[in-house]
């Protein structure tokens, strides 16, 4: 068999976050803060959801998949960021390091897609109130949402298939505080052509495709929205969009500044600044937005918290 299609590694060193020794645990305890933030906003707000029957309409049911996909992609990559604050190598084995990037790919993509879900939704919701609910039926959702990771599934496979074909024989250590992709390119002897070719096409469709999706949605949303004669309403309707708009900005925004442009051109350092976006921040940012200042949510929670002084 091709020698190419073995690595001679068996482990890398993730580099971190920073290098500066000063900062290794005021990082460490505001990224484990963070990540309690994150695991309780979404696991709370999927129980929310799933427990009351006022939140059983396509809105939540895409809610608690996009609450589901913020905890894996948490899950996935802030434990081992964590693990790399307080020891001085954080060594991660080679099937340890395409398995995170596996999955890392996978709930980033369905991420990307569940969010043009959600728009599709709110468009539907506001644009043809009368056809919402034959539009968006639990058929249709559960359509959508299968759609959504069939799509996370394939396009985490490819990038993870041609990823194992490389060979990795010259320094160990990624220059990452996770297992991405263009940072494992920079340590490959293969010849990476067709992985950064597959990098700027997947992500091309996984980002570019849902950001044209939501923009789209939006801009008919808000065309809705001028035709409401109520300011009151108006107002409200804008606040909701430009929350929701900020939302999605930061996480496409900071995924297209890494991916969207060839290794050789993008920065490292500056990438893993865009990517504690993506992977930390937005899961912990996205029930906020979506779901704990929506009137519904609070309604069910402090019903939930006042029966419980009863118990």
């Amino acid at each position: 068999m091709d020698a190419g299609n073995h690595s001679s590694v068996t482990e890398f060193i993730l580099a971190g976050l920073t290098e500066q020794p000063r900062l290794q645990l005021p990082l460490f305890f505001l990224f484990l803060g963070i990540y309690v933030v994150t695991v309780v906003e979404n696991l709370g707000m999927i129980t929310l959801i799933r427990l009351s029957s006022h939140l059983h309409t396509p809105m939540y049911y895409f809610l608690s998949n996009l609450s589901f996909i913020d905890f894996c992609q948490s899950t996935v990559i802030t434990p081992k960021m964590l693990v790399n604050f307080v020891t001085k190598q954080n060594i991660i084995s080679y099937s340890e390091c395409m398995t995170q990037l596996y999955f890392f790919s996978t709930f980033a993509i369905a991420e990307c897609h569940m969010l043009a879900a959600m728009a599709y939704d709110r468009y539907v919701a506001i644009c043809n109130p009368l056809l919402y609910n034959v539009i968006m039926s639990y058929h249709i959702c559960f359509c959508l949402t299968v759609g959504v990771y069939i799509l996370a599934i394939i396009g985490s496979t490819i990038h993870t298939g041609f990823m194992l074909r490389l060979l990795f024989c010259k320094n160990k250590v990624i220059n990452h505080y996770f297992c991405d992709l263009f940072p494992l390119l920079e340590l490959s002897c293969s010849s990476i052509f067709i992985n950064e070719l597959l990098v700027l096409v997947l992500s091309a469709f996984n980002i570019l495709t849902p950001a044209l999706t939501i923009l789209t949605s939006y801009i008919f949303i808000l065309r809705s929205i001028l035709q409401i004669h109520s300011p009151e309403g108006r107002s409200k309707a804008f606040s909701t969009c430009s929350s929701h708009i900020s939302a999605v900005a930061v996480f496409f925004g900071s995924a297209a500044f890494m991916y969207l442009q060839p290794s050789s051109v993008s920065s490292m350092d500056q990438g893993k600044v865009s990517s504690v976006f993506y992977t930390c921040i937005v899961p912990m940012l996205n029930p906020l937005i979506y779901s704990l200042r929506n009137k519904d949510v609070r309604f069910v929670l402090e019903k939930i918290l006042e029966r419980g002084k009863y118990i």
